[in-house]
């Protein structure tokens, strides 16, 4: 009994006595208060090492290195990829800068790209995500509303980023948002209504604040299932917001601008021709106003980028070539069953040249590859066969017509 009150602890010399808990080791014992005291230190330190590493990491990213590790991934489209890693690296730029009195402040430059669907605009923004290291959230536009009506408030947007920077709020000042399907917010007809576009319009009027940059009231939980909850002080005026969207029509748009230019036989002899394959090259600001977007909301997101439509030859490299393309992630499932998967060069073909018929983009070519691959994924896993080899007839034989029927009413 009197050695146990001897006992004290090794970093404070508090008597067993004078502490709630006396942990011991092998040659040493420790008290409940170093032990908090050390938890705090702990925090602290790895708190100081990832703002360290962030601002470590900010300096090396170049634009060259960012579009060479977009290359791993996305196949073609090397303006946006460029417009995209240019932004980026001004990001950083403008988070290391340090302000004087007499110092230009350099503002941010949002970014909205216009691209048809499947051609890789999310993926892009999940492939830079992967390569950061800022706080990174992709947020879907289909769900916000205007405050008071069902759906989510505009502020979701920073809550997601809030929890993409584990809630610290000086991490999530500095990071990036990818907003998707904007322009499924687009105002639904020119003429002002009775009714209020809650969807439409009224989103974008909430978005204006957020995309300039403000102080805004964020839940850290989302708004309106938690209304008891704190809200979190966040300035939106260093965070880089990117705008993805297919704007499905936009085209016609842009044709009847371009044929309304020049008229007469000299002026259509001069001017350039028109590539009517990828209109969504000559897109310009007025474009998107037509659309149903806001001039505010398209001052807010001065670098307008577009996404070239998927070819035949684009869409055979991005079966095989990306890092993590369909064909390679199709050998990975069936090597984990032991099974050595080949694809011959033909059946590659037919595949992307059903996907071009069709008008299926990138998305359709993963279709293409489960309708002709199920069978196989069925039996092979419970039979002796280990390896499969993918013909074209083999793959022709698998789309059969009622599969050929639904591509078809798709289109």
């Amino acid at each position: 009994m009197a050695k146990e009150e001897n006992l004290e602890c090794s970093f404070c010399g508090r008597k067993k006595s004078e502490t709630d808990l006396l942990i011991a080791g092998t040659d040493a014992h420790i008290c409940d208060k170093c032990i908090e005291q050390a938890h705090g230190i702990v925090e602290e330190e790895i708190s100081e090492a990832s703002t360290g590493s962030l601002n470590k990491e900010i300096t090396l990213k170049k634009p060259l290195e960012i579009k060479t590790f977009l290359d791993q991934y996305v196949i073609g489209q090397d303006e946006t990829k460029k417009a995209m890693s240019v932004a980026v690296y001004n990001h950083y730029k403008r988070l290391n800068q340090v302000i004087d009195e007499n110092e230009v402040e350099i503002e941010k430059s949002n970014i909205v790209l216009v691209g048809e669907t499947g051609t890789g605009k999310t993926l892009i923004a999940r492939s830079i995500a992967k390569m950061l290291n800022v706080p990174f959230s992709i947020v879907d536009a289909t769900v916000l509303t205007q405050a008071g009506y069902v759906g989510e408030d505009v502020e979701s947007i920073l809550s997601r980023l809030l929890q993409a920077a584990d809630y610290d709020v000086a991490k999530a000042q500095r990071g990036i948002v990818f907003i998707d399907e904007i322009d499924k917010i687009a105002r639904k007809g020119d003429n002002p209504s009775i009714t209020r576009d809650v969807s439409g319009e009224g989103v974008q009027q909430a978005l204006l604040k957020l995309l300039e940059g403000s102080v805004v009231n964020v839940a850290p939980k989302g708004g309106r299932k938690h209304p008891e909850q704190k809200f979190i002080e966040i300035n939106t005026k260093d965070i880089l917001f990117i705008a993805g969207g297919a704007f499905s029509g936009i085209d016609k748009m842009i044709s009847k601008r371009l044929n309304m230019q020049a008229v007469g036989f000299s002026a259509s002899m001069e001017e350039d021709k028109i590539d009517e394959e990828n209109l969504l090259q000559y897109i310009i600001p007025s474009d998107l106003k037509s659309f149903g977007l806001i001039p505010e909301i398209i001052g807010r997101l001065p670098v307008l980028s577009y996404m070239n439509p998927l070819d035949a030859a684009t869409l055979r490299a991005i079966l095989t070539e990306p890092k993590n393309s369909i064909i390679k992630q199709y050998e990975k499932l069936f090597s984990i069953d032991d099974v050595v998967f080949t694809v011959e060069e033909d059946a590659l073909n037919y595949i992307v040249g059903k996907a071009v018929e069709y008008k299926l983009g990138a998305r359709g070519l993963r279709s293409l590859c489960e309708a002709i691959l199920t069978d196989a994924m069925f039996e092979l896993p419970s039979s002796d066969e280990k390896q499969l080899v993918v013909s074209k007839d083999y793959a022709e034989q698998k789309m059969t017509k009622t599969t050929l029927k639904k591509l078809r009413a798709a289109s």
